[in-house]
């Protein structure tokens, strides 16, 4: 049975902004980019936003940021930061805020300048005490530990982490968006260099810039609008640990939490779902989530992955290529939504999933830290 809260948002407009490899666009402008061409999409004004929810690493106060530079006065701001599964939190978030009358259109919005900015994401405030004199690289290492520990303890393969961005090369190369549209195969992503083992070059999400933003209304007032629109039926968040050294499992996470309650809320399992976004910066993200969220047994990831996720599958995953081909701009969590969004209103052009009614979106933030998953129907 379904919540009060399911259904009680809904998205109206998606839009990316200076997806690349170079931009001459600050990050703030670049947000407000993405804002004022979700808003178009959506058949609204910036001035119709009361409400914004962003976060970036490049401000402090993300949200303030972004509503000065789009000129308006929210009655509602939000910049909680859960890595790069904020964004998913934050569309939870705008749920409960519309569903109680604290406003009305709500925009959730990032962006980043990581790639210009030379590749490395700025934050400032990733101090590691308990792993950079061991020779840690973060976040990589931490994602390379769950590897190790999932090939130790459930016999995944070395093969099965590298069909994750094999199956990403073949969605990317059904999107025109894509940066890395090449197909790219098993044996190349296994002989690709070594950067944490088992994690090699081509298990690691792009370096991009790119911003993104969706707009969130009342279910009412998106039937005023009269466009294609897609609703929040459910939504939880979890976070276990900060560090990597204060990992509570490195094979099970907190999606085990925020896949529970996202499903209660929406009344709906694992079965019902049409279509999957998994924040993949790394591939063993996606084995994990699978597993974690319900699609498989535990440590029958790879399994699956072997069966089959990509075009014309029984559980398409990361359709549009994902953080491993399509883009990755410090953080994904945004384009997660979007993705979704587009396969429900039946826009996603050559790699359109066959009459999707429910699409599952799970954000990863830190190091396999924070987590948010969204569930959205049509």
């Amino acid at each position: 049975m379904p919540s009060k809260l399911s259904g009680a948002a809904t998205i109206v407009g998606v839009s990316e902004a200076e997806i690349g490899w170079d931009t001459t666009l600050s990050v703030a402008e670049i947000m407000s980019l993405a804002a004022h061409r979700a808003a178009d999409d959506a058949g609204l004004s910036i001035r119709d936003i009361d409400a914004v929810f962003a976060v970036t690493p490049y401000f402090w106060m993300s949200s303030v940021t972004l509503a000065e530079q789009l000129g308006i006065q929210p009655k509602y701001t939000d910049s909680t930061n859960l890595g790069g599964c904020s964004f998913v939190s934050h569309l939870g978030h705008a749920l409960s805020a519309l569903a109680t009358g604290r406003c009305e259109v709500a925009l959730i919005a990032y962006a980043s300048t990581q790639r210009s900015d030379g590749g490395k994401l700025v934050t400032g405030a990733d101090n590691l005490p308990y792993e950079v004199p061991y020779g840690f690289q973060h976040p990589i290492s931490a994602y390379a530990l769950a590897a190790q520990r999932h090939m130790h303890e459930f016999g995944t393969t070395r093969e099965q982490l590298a069909r994750v961005t094999v199956t990403a090369s073949q969605w990317a190369a059904l999107n025109p968006a894509a940066l890395k549209r090449e197909p790219v195969s098993v044996e190349e992503v296994c002989q690709s260099p070594l950067i944490s083992d088992p994690l090699r070059k081509l298990d690691c999400c792009l370096i991009t810039n790119g911003g993104g933003a969706v707009i969130v209304t009342t279910k009412e007032r998106a039937k005023k609008l009269g466009r294609k629109s897609v609703r929040v039926l459910g939504a939880g968040e979890s976070h276990s640990h900060r560090y990597g050294a204060a990992m509570r499992s490195f094979t099970t996470t907190a999606a085990v939490a925020s896949g529970k309650d996202a499903y209660e809320m929406a009344g709906l399992g694992p079965g019902d779902i049409d279509v999957v976004q998994i924040y993949d910066a790394f591939t063993i993200n996606v084995i994990l989530g699978l597993e974690d969220l319900g699609f498989c047994k535990k440590g029958e990831g790879g399994l699956l992955v072997d069966k089959g996720i990509g075009p014309g599958s029984k559980l398409p995953v990361n359709t549009s290529g994902g953080g491993l081909r399509y883009c990755h701009p410090g953080m994904f969590g945004i384009y997660l939504i979007i993705e979704a969004v587009r396969q429900l209103r039946r826009e996603a052009g050559a790699r359109q999933v066959d009459k999707p009614r429910h699409a599952l979106i799970h954000g990863i933030g830190g190091v396999l830290s924070g987590h948010a998953t969204a569930i959205l129907g049509t």
